[in-house]
């Protein structure tokens, strides 16, 4: 009979424990989150390792060093993806790769994981260059694009094609992405306020009508694929075929779940890692020549394929770069299942932990002046030297939920950015400042760019 998991040590006793002030009576930080998210984030570190802050009456612990990150995304089993926000997702979102509790997880990872194999990567890529010609093709020289509805529909098209091959019509792919727009707008309030649909507002309505729409639509999708047969490189026939330890396939409510969570994370957080690359490079002259000087070399105008990946290297780190800033994924929520130590505060079972990607990537002490946009930086991800804490630098995620499709994306994003890049130049087509917008991911709120030929 296997004994009991010993209760797990604090790996970093110089670890500093604190509190967030501000709180409001009975709002608690709420008030905050709602407001200035990422205001409020930024104020966390100077309190702590481990900030504790108010979730209306509840308490909530901000990790805020790289290492108590690391030990708790590496603990599925004590630190799990279980709760009321996990309830949350689950009811919207199913209970796919991306939100299921560590019980479920090791199976969905292990039917998932062919899909995904280094040696599959080249099609899709190709999938993706086409798709990426094809809304290059569209754009005009001296319109003005929403960058932010144009990189959403490009990673949108790609989520799909990539998933279902070339049998979905561009109608179909239209309407899941206008279901998924409306939907994605209002998951971040309602993980905050679960009973912010008690109320038939307008704005509640139209949220429901936006997940009742996705789910019918990934439901369509995948019963019409079913019907056509299973055969296929793409995605879909992927998972269609995957067994696990037990020679068992994926249920039928499971592969929704999975389908959903692919489209769904395949196009919101390329689609914020473009938009704010493209962002960052239009107000950097320094960092576009050398990103101009790079695909002219190795593209000449053309659309990147996969081939061209090696010699995109500037390319790359400039998506990395807007990735530290800008990190689409950015604060995942944890509970503890036992009681548990950490930083010098001993945690009571069923404590809800936050890992934010945004903290660690902004954190002074990792990341040399990290407000400044500088692609040059060295990462421990493969990408350099290794002058940075591998834990400093986790825009995908960390431990055993990492996103299992880091390569696709980076891919899409490099092969997107050198693309549009080797042909224009974009230019703010307006003053305003450019300000994220917290959802299911970090993204610009709008960003209109106008497009000069080069």
């Amino acid at each position: 009979m296997p004994t009991a998991p010993h209760p797990p040590r604090d790996p970093a006793p110089v670890a500093r424990a604190g509190r967030a002030p501000g709180a409001w009576p009975m709002a608690g930080h709420l008030p905050h989150l709602l407001r200035a998210p990422l205001r409020f984030l930024d104020s966390l570190p100077a309190h702590g390792d481990l900030v504790e802050i108010r979730l209306g009456p509840r308490p909530a612990f901000v990790l805020c060093h790289p290492e108590l990150a690391r030990r708790v995304m590496s603990d599925g089993r004590t630190f799990d993806r279980v709760g009321p926000l996990y309830e949350g997702s689950r009811a919207a979102l199913g209970n796919g790769l991306a939100t299921c509790p560590h019980a479920d997880h090791r199976r969905q990872r292990l039917l998932m994981q062919p899909a995904f194999r280094t040696e599959h990567l080249p099609g899709y890529a190709t999938a993706m260059s086409h798709e990426i010609g094809i809304a290059l093709d569209r754009w005009r020289p001296g319109t003005t694009v929403d960058m932010v509805d144009e990189m959403f529909a490009l990673t949108t098209t790609v989520a799909v094609r990539t998933l279902f091959g070339s049998g979905i019509d561009d109608r179909d792919i239209a309407e899941l992405r206008d279901s998924l727009d409306t939907f994605l707008k209002g998951v971040y309030l309602r993980a905050l306020l679960p009973a912010v649909d008690a109320v038939p507002t307008p704005s509640s309505r139209r949220y429901r009508r936006g997940l009742a729409g996705w789910r019918a639509h990934v439901a369509r999708i995948v019963a019409d694929r079913r019907a056509g047969g299973a055969a296929g490189r793409d995605l879909l026939a992927r998972l269609l075929a995957a067994r696990d330890d037990d020679g068992g396939a994926l249920g039928e409510s499971e592969l929704h779940d999975q389908v959903a969570v692919l489209i769904l994370a395949g196009a919101e957080t390329t689609s914020s890692a473009l938009a704010w690359s493209l962002h960052l490079v239009a107000g950097h002259p320094d960092a576009e020549r050398a990103l101009h000087a790079e695909v002219d070399a190795v593209l000449d105008g053309r659309v990147a394929g996969p081939d061209d990946l090696p010699r995109l290297e500037w390319t790359g780190r400039v998506v990395r770069e807007a990735l530290r800033l800008y990190p689409p994924a950015w604060v995942l929520p944890r509970t503890t299942t036992r009681a548990v130590d950490l930083a010098g505060r001993r945690l009571a079972v069923g404590s809800t932990l936050v890992f934010s990607p945004y903290i660690l990537h902004r954190h002074p002490d990792f990341h040399p002046e990290p407000e400044l946009f500088r692609p040059e930086r060295e990462y421990a991800d493969g990408t350099g030297p290794g002058a940075w804490s591998r834990s400093a630098f986790v825009p995908f995620g960390a431990g055993p939920t990492k996103c299992i499709g880091d390569t696709f994306a980076l891919t899409e994003s490099v092969l997107a950015l050198a693309s549009i890049a080797a042909r224009w130049r974009l230019r703010p087509a307006s003053a305003a400042p450019v300000r994220a917008v917290p959802r299911s991911v970090l993204t610009p709120r709008t960003l209109p760019m106008r497009l000069i030929p080069r």
